[in-house]
């Protein structure tokens, strides 16, 4: 491990979480446990229904709710002297943007590159004009626009992507091989309603690149940027469904991907911004070098920093906790255990039947935590994006040995196997 940095005495005020959801519901119980008070910010409708199992009102002495009077709710963060605002996950976002620069102006990201860190047409661009290469992209609503770029590009018959600016887990996210009917897949997603409940007004279209992907995660302050963790993503087609999430495997500081890595993520963040705080950035290696798909001014989802703690007794969270309180910050970090998460696939939609297979899983020799959200004569769908993987489950398998968490991983896809799934003969649309 690198130099560390030992964090500023901090103002004694509250840590404010808009949206504390996923794994920005950590943050309560971590800053507690060194005495800092927190404050929750959260819309006046509650959470949405991908993120209500999360939340924890417990948790939060003081709940404040946005009924999109936002003079209101700074007013009343103003008066409680923060250390910071934080977006606990993505729905926070685009709110804590605009409340930190009012009411901690010390800690906040550029306030005029906001959009870049939300919106990922706005992210691509505010990296091009940074110098830094970007995956070719264009985002507009006008399917003639489209194909007057497509032959401009020479993409043509080429494979491409297209997808929501704004959202985030895959969702909507449509892989069109050669660019088969590129336009009736524009037509038919524009105007749909996604996980964040936003309509989406317009769309990104891309061109399809290849490589290795990999997930970045990084604490910020002052500017000055370090690593907490990297990870390998490893995708596979299930039918017609594009780079549907097969593993996620951590990686150690010395794998040789990771310099040039963290010098395009570092180049990133300064160009969208991002000054304060956790980010999750997603890359696309490639015969060319790094290509941003895109980032997340936020901690990494799904609860990922306590399995980060398991695999390298740090995460985002533990360090946000340790600049506020005035604790050393490592500027990379140690694999102490391989790791791996492996996300479960159902190949095809259908009534599913022997889920006691998957019980043995918790008998693997690298089992360290696992969650199937499976029951005897659930209707599961095939698995088309990250959404549907943390539906069904996932498997984290922590080892000395990486030859046994490889043979662990194999037992999961072997007892997936197992199971009985009887298609259905019309699909029911998701909840």
């Amino acid at each position: 491990m690198t130099s560390a940095e030992r964090g500023p005495a901090a103002p004694q005020g509250p840590c404010v979480i808009v949206d504390p959801y996923s794994s920005g519901a950590l943050f309560a119980e971590a800053l507690d446990e060194h005495g800092v008070p927190v404050v929750a910010v959260v819309d006046s409708d509650g959470p949405l229904d991908a993120y209500a199992s999360s939340y924890r009102p417990q948790d939060f002495p003081r709940i404040i709710e946005y009924d999109g009077d936002l003079e209101s709710v700074v007013r009343r963060l103003r008066d409680l002297d923060p250390r910071c605002v934080l977006a606990g996950c993505e729905s926070g976002v685009e709110l804590a943007e605009r409340l930190a620069p009012r009411v901690v102006p010390e800690r906040c990201n550029v306030p005029g590159l906001a959009a870049a860190r939300r919106d990922k047409s706005h992210m691509a661009a505010a990296v091009a004009a940074a110098g830094l290469p970007v995956i070719p992209q264009i985002c507009t609503s006008d399917v003639e626009e489209v194909a007057a770029w497509l032959a401009r590009e020479g993409l043509a018959g080429a494979d491409l992507v297209i997808k929501p600016p704004k959202s985030a887990s895959t969702d909507g996210v449509i892989k069109l091989t050669g660019g088969a009917h590129w336009q009736a897949v524009f037509s038919r997603q524009i105007g749909r309603v996604n996980q964040f409940g936003e309509t989406d007004d317009q769309l990104v279209v891309q061109k399809f690149v290849t490589g290795t992907e990999y997930v970045i995660d990084t604490f910020s302050h002052e500017g000055k940027h370090a690593l907490v963790d990297v990870c390998a993503y490893h995708k596979v087609d299930n039918g017609p469904h594009m780079a549907v999430y097969d593993t996620m495997r951590w990686l150690p500081p010395d794998d040789p991907a990771l310099p040039g890595l963290t010098e395009y993520v570092f180049g990133v963040l300064d160009a969208v911004g991002l000054r304060f705080g956790s980010a999750h950035v997603e890359v696309m290696s490639t015969t060319d070098g790094p290509l941003l798909i895109e980032l997340g001014a936020r901690p990494h989802g799904g609860g990922q920093p306590r399995f980060n703690r398991n695999a390298t007794a740090d995460s985002q969270i533990d360090r946000t906790v340790r600049w506020l309180t005035g604790g050393e910050l490592p500027q990379s970090y140690e694999l102490l255990t391989p790791q791996m998460c492996v996300f479960h696939l159902a190949p095809r939609s259908g009534t599913v039947r022997g889920t006691a297979v998957l019980d043995g899983i918790r008998n693997l020799p690298s089992h360290h935590f696992s969650v199937q959200n499976l029951a005897e004569g659930d209707h599961v769908p095939a698995t088309r994006d990250l959404v549907d993987s943390l539906n069904f489950g996932f498997v984290i398998l922590a080892h000395p040995d990486e030859e046994q968490i490889r043979r662990d991983y194999e037992a999961v896809r072997a007892m997936e196997r197992r199971l009985s799934i009887e298609e259905w003969t019309s699909i029911p649309p998701r909840s």
